[in-house]
């Protein structure tokens, strides 16, 4: 199909595009007072966290406070997760301290800023998703390992003494070092770790105020001032001046151990900086639901590049590696923080603090830190994290990892994860259970797991055990079947009925499944036990899901007319009746109580959902949406017409109108498909088609062809790759000029404005049966033109009848 390029109409309403300079002046700084006091309370937690963290790698001092400075300043800045807040990182201390041992301080330093360049490519390759796809239980392992080794180092430390270069190592000098421990140091220690552990748990309105401040500042406040009121003899820190601050120098030492380290900051900075960054957009959407806020969402690709940009400064500027901190910023959520110069203004505060403050730095004992550092070494073995492996069965991978890196490396350790990951999930694919037995008079063979090729062979000795003619059940208790499996399955169905049995094939919960046959291989009336109950071979549960309406059971003599014009037509004609006399069967009595109470009160949707009229395309299906629950609005092509052009076609308009201003939606999706109809017309339209309705409509679809065919924005972009062809460039550059064009309607631009509507757009690749997300940012309000993939949600279903609103597309 082709279609004639209209005249454009001269006085169309300018559209603010996304990527071109904004139309009005930028918005002054503005400092909202929960960013103000946020600020302090992160500073407060962060100054003796970062020079405990420095002191246990044996990096100088100030290293710890230029990296909480650079941490909060450009990653704040540059960062994508606005609330998140970055510096030294307890995760870091093990590869930090095995590097400047190795190698000394100055190429330490240049390897950290080689790590930061290596996040900046990693972020222009969008990978930032790819990092989320580690197995949490490795994640955990890793992070427990790097624990477990904190804590052995920095009791040595607490005792008095001096840590050894290995987890092994301190473990075995330990006895030795509780034979000799300092008297003054486990005084000044024990009083530390007390007020960290008992801090937060003070009981009363006087313990609720007090919890106020910082554990960690209080602990190590108390510590300093008992250590300097009793004269105990403990070393205290000390801060050089800055003017001898040691800058990075050129690498020095093997290529390849030099790579290793690289290798090892990137990864275990970027996994770490992500992980975070997924947990404070949980707290902050948790926090939005009790408050009705805002909940702005991480951008995790421009997170990766804001922490390589501040790894890149850090290690200029003398400072240890930099990463997102889950503990400072869940202190910066709960502080009640609303934007990122909350983050920013606590790395002023440290900048100024490491310059003014130095004589009070250094009254601050050096055990009271390393007691510090061990009791967050020892809390990053999470009860929490065992049990939630345990539940998962993964509780092997976490162990090996943890192990790994405690014995062995960082690296090695998660490599080690991996491949165990990998060989517990062969495992649990490969892993069948088939049993026989005889159960009333009757043969039951039942299917535990998956059904594959490997269990094959298990299976067909199974089957033919039981004796021709006999009465046979097949229990299938899995959610998977290849194809392999499917046709021995089914192979020998077939010549069990043809020698007088009958069998039965049930699901998990015990329910009747269809005859396995293929399709048009049978007449459909007859089941899988010889009868005619009705099952149909187009209804299994283990084939994709159909868009059809199941055939009307035949006669025995209607086979030779299966491919006949009169019964397809006949079969076509009572279709919609029949689909109409299911839901008044099956579904009526599910939703009828529901509906009545829509009835009842009206109509209150959350959501304006705008999406084309193609038939693949089912709303109810790919959002898990009940009744109620969206004002849905199709058309050919999911076009928003600008205001003035529907050329006396107003429906799309006043849909709008009615949904922003009557019904009072907070959000807007737009929802475009792949292999869109109207988008291939579009590619295809000629100056010289004639004009029709359709092509009439389609102008209204122009300017997406213009803004793909601009060299002054970027091309849309899906789960981080390009789109397969033009067509599904299109398809998704229609999303985001479609979305441009809802901004230009009065109504919506004003309750955006006004902070009560938000706008989504979402792409729905339908081969796949895959729906994805469009990135936006949080400062303007404008795209970057990223689709991002959507996961499957833990648990639930979406097909059942609801008694109360279902969860939104949004």
């Amino acid at each position: 199909m082709t279609l004639t390029s209209p005249a454009r109409t001269t006085n169309r309403p300018r559209v603010q595009r996304p990527h071109s300079p904004p139309d009005r002046p930028r918005r002054r700084f503005a400092l909202a007072g929960a960013d103000l006091s946020a600020s302090v309370t992160v500073f407060l937690i962060a100054l003796p966290l970062s020079l405990g963290i420095a002191l246990a790698t044996g990096a100088p001092l100030q290293a710890g406070l230029v990296a909480a400075a650079v941490g909060g300043i450009v990653a704040g800045r540059l960062g994508g997760s606005p609330l998140q807040v970055s510096g030294p990182a307890a995760g870091l201390t093990v590869v930090t301290a095995e590097l400047i041992q190795r190698y000394g301080w100055r190429t330490t330093c240049a390897i950290t800023v080689l790590a930061g360049l290596a996040q900046l490519g990693l972020s222009a390759l969008r990978v930032a998703r790819s990092a989320l796809a580690v197995s949490p239980a490795i994640v955990h392992g890793m992070l427990a390992g790097i624990g477990v080794t904190i804590a052995l180092a920095q009791l040595h430390v607490v005792l008095g003494g001096t840590p050894q270069s290995s987890a092994v190592d301190n473990a075995l000098g330990l006895p030795a070092q509780l034979a000799h421990a300092s008297g003054a140091a486990l005084a000044v220690s024990a009083l530390t770790i007390a007020l960290l552990l008992l801090w937060p748990r003070l009981p009363g309105r006087t313990g609720r105020l007090l919890r106020t401040a910082p554990a960690a500042l209080v602990a190590v406040s108390a510590a300093t001032a008992t250590a300097a009121l009793a004269g105990l003899a403990v070393p205290r820190v000390d801060l050089p001046s800055w003017s001898s601050h040691a800058l990075p120098g050129l690498p020095e030492g093997p290529v390849l151990g030099i790579a290793a380290g690289v290798l090892t900051i990137t990864l275990v900075t970027s996994v770490q900086s992500l992980l975070s960054a997924v947990a404070v957009d949980k707290l902050v959407a948790k926090r939005a639901a009790e408050t009705g806020g805002a909940a702005p969402r991480s951008r995790l690709d421009r997170e990766l590049a804001g922490q390589g940009a501040a790894n890149m400064v850090s290690g200029a500027l003398g400072g240890l590696p930099v990463a997102g901190v889950a503990v400072r910023s869940v202190a910066n959520v709960s502080a009640g923080a609303v934007s990122r110069n909350s983050s920013i203004l606590h790395g002023v505060w440290v900048v100024l603090a490491a310059l003014f403050a130095v004589p009070v730095l250094d009254l601050i004992p050096l055990p009271a830190l390393a007691a510090l550092v061990m009791v967050v070494g020892i809390q990053m073995v999470s009860i929490t994290h065992i049990r939630t492996v345990t539940r998962h069965r993964e509780v092997l991978v976490y162990a090996v990892t943890l192990a790994g890196v405690v014995f062995v490396g960082i690296l090695e350790g998660v490599a080690l994860g991996i491949a165990v990951a990998v060989a517990v999930a062969l495992h649990r694919l490969a892993r069948t259970r088939i049993t026989h037995e005889q159960r009333d008079g009757r043969h039951v063979v039942r299917i535990r797991g998956q059904l594959t090729f490997l269990a094959v062979p298990r299976l067909s000795r199974a089957l033919h055990q039981i004796p021709a003619g006999a009465d046979a059940v097949v229990e299938l208790d899995g959610s998977f079947m290849d194809h392999a499996a499917y046709e021995a399955l089914h192979d020998w169905q077939a010549s069990h009925l043809a020698h007088g049995g009958k069998v039965e094939t049930t699901g998990p919960g015990g329910g009747r499944i269809a005859d396995t046959g293929h399709h048009g291989a049978r007449s459909g009336a007859e089941d899988v036990s010889g009868g005619s109950a009705g099952a149909h071979t187009c209804c299994r549960p283990w084939t994709p899901w159909r868009n059809h309406q199941c055939l009307e059971q035949r006669p025995a003599g209607a086979e030779g007319a299966e491919g006949g014009e009169e019964p397809a037509r006949k079969t076509t004609g009572h279709r919609l009746a029949s689909g109409i006399g299911a839901f008044q069967r099956d579904t009526a009595p599910l939703v009828r109580d529901e509906l009545a109470r829509l009835a009842r009160e009206g109509q209150r949707p959350s959501q304006l959902f705008l999406t084309c009229a193609d038939s693949r395309v089912v709303t109810s299906m790919i959002t898990s949406s009940g009744p109620g629950d969206l004002f849905t609005v199709r058309n050919v092509g999911n076009l928003v017409p600008l205001p003035g052009e529907e050329s006396g076609d107003d429906s799309v308009a006043a849909a709008i109108e009615y949904a922003v201003e009557v019904l009072r939606v907070e959000s807007i999706t737009v929802c475009g498909h792949s292999g869109c109809g109207a988008m291939q017309a579009l590619l295809n339209s000629g100056p010289d088609d004639p004009p029709s309705p359709l092509r009439r409509w389609l102008r209204h679809g122009l300017p997406s062809l213009e803004r793909m065919a601009s060299r002054r924005h970027a091309w849309a972009r899906i789960s981080g790759r390009l789109p397969a062809d033009a067509v599904e460039q299109l398809c998704l550059t229609n999303v985001v000029q479609q979305l441009e064009h809802l901004r230009a309607y009065e109504s919506v631009a004003r309750r955006i404005a006004e902070g009560t509507l938000t706008l989504h757009g979402m792409y729905f690749h339908v081969g796949e049966a895959q729906a994805y997300l469009l990135a936006g940012t949080d400062e303007v309000h404008s795209y970057d033109d990223v689709f991002n993939h959507v996961p499957p949600a833990a648990g639930g279903t979406a097909a059942r009848a609801r008694t109360r609103p279902a969860a939104r597309a949004s």
